[in-house]
């Protein structure tokens, strides 16, 4: 017999397609004595008649009704359904940052990302996955690269031709397509095309989607090609960009401002250092704004959220951020300011410029907050009559420094 849980508790179910068949005797028992069970329309309906409890579907949105649900039946027997397991894009991480870790017990089932490695014969350490689950089907570009594996968590049944529509426009036509319906379960169904001959009509919604890419290679680190992004001579050259990330040194769940985004270059490298970073870039012109939400999408980040506005006065309201760039507009009044007064302690500022009137600003705010002042020169080898020769690039004069404690402190 299982020991007695707390009514203060809330147990979270990981259910998958078998339904009550293929839960273990753990979790029947906590659905059997729940006085309150909430969860998803299709989720409870696999529930079986002896589970008696009262049952609450999920409003839409879901993650805004969480505590208000939980409040509601606080005190009493309360089990919550979820698919797969809890803590695998699921709603386990919406309850546990509501209520806390303590305050539930959660009882996993195997996810569907378990389910078609097992099927597929992938190791789950080498498969990378990405969820369109309340996400832009771009989301799937930051993941693409020639030989990777992909499981994609589909975001209903017309999920796989879009993701067969979209490799086929990016270049990998070629890749093997996996479609997996509900696994687990009695009708369980596996098939299988290429990205650009897909034949297969939207069936289940609840399906699954395993790639194996075949394309063009994916570079990892920061300075893409400057043919990656479209723009209008507004953009941060590939070797500078190089530099100026390593300067701003992304981490995992950090924010940015790119002040003067112009194409977007830095915001976008920055976000795709770590699925958890977050940026704001900054432009006043609605032309170039439109046109770093098109280059978001097509690398593979469209979460990057584009203020349009004049900085510094676009700048109010906006998160506490991590780090700031800037690339433009430094001789704004104010503005170099307002983005140091910005940062908290340990936080990052870069600047960039070409012009001698901010070279003088940035080597004042040099002789003020120390940091480093470098000059950045590029010279690329082009044809020079029947020889060869350097043409240079106008070189970038960049000031970054980490502010200090005693700075904020002032």
């Amino acid at each position: 017999m299982a020991a007695a849980v707390p009514e203060s508790v809330t147990t979270v179910v990981g259910v998958g397609a078998d339904g009550w068949d293929g839960l273990a005797p753990t979790a029947r028992e906590a659905l059997l004595a729940a006085e309150v069970v909430i969860g998803g329309p299709r989720q409870l309906d696999l529930l079986p008649d002896t589970v008696t409890a009262e049952r609450v579907a999920w409003p839409s949105p879901l993650r805004p009704a969480v505590p208000r649900l939980l409040a509601e039946h606080a005190g009493r027997r309360l089990c919550v359904l979820a698919s797969g397991d809890p803590m695998f894009f699921g709603i386990g991480r919406a309850l546990a940052e509501t209520a806390g870790a303590g305050r539930l017990r959660i009882l996993p089932h195997p996810s569907s990302v378990s389910y078609a490695c097992a099927r597929l014969g992938w190791p789950l350490e080498d498969t990378e996955v990405v969820s369109l689950v309340g996400r832009p089907l771009e989301t799937l570009n930051a993941a693409l690269s020639g030989g990777r594996r992909l499981l994609v968590l589909s975001a209903g049944a017309d999920t796989p031709a879009e993701v067969a529509a979209l490799l086929t426009a990016r270049g990998y036509g070629a890749s093997r397509m996996h479609l997996l319906e509900q696994l687990g379960a009695e009708r369980e169904r596996i098939a299988d095309g290429t990205a650009e001959a897909w034949p297969h009509p939207a069936g289940d919604p609840l399906n699954i989607v395993a790639v194996e890419c075949e394309g063009p290679g994916a570079q990892l680190v920061p300075g893409l090609p400057d043919d990656a992004y479209e723009h209008d001579g507004q953009l941060t050259k590939r070797h500078i960009r190089a530099a100026t990330l390593a300067a701003l040194a992304p981490s995992p769940g950090e924010l940015l401002w790119d002040i003067g985004g112009g194409s977007g270059s830095i915001a976008i490298e920055w976000l795709r250092a770590h699925h958890s970073c977050r940026a704001v870039s900054v432009e006043r012109d609605t032309v170039r704004a439109d046109r770093i939400r098109r280059n978001a999408g097509a690398l593979g980040v469209p979460r990057l959220r584009v203020v349009t506005g004049r900085a510094p006065d676009a700048l109010a309201g906006l998160p506490v951020p991590d780090a700031v760039f800037i690339g433009g507009g430094l001789t704004a009044p104010g503005l170099l300011q307002a983005c140091w007064d910005a940062l908290p302690a340990g936080g990052r500022l870069v600047a960039n410029t070409v012009t001698l009137e901010s070279e003088a600003l940035l080597t004042q705010w040099y002789r003020r907050h120390g940091g480093e002042l470098v000059k950045l020169a590029v010279a690329h080898a082009v044809p020079v009559g029947g020889f060869t020769g350097w043409r240079q690039a106008m070189p970038v004069t960049q000031w970054s420094a980490v502010k200090a404690v005693e700075e904020e402190q002032q």
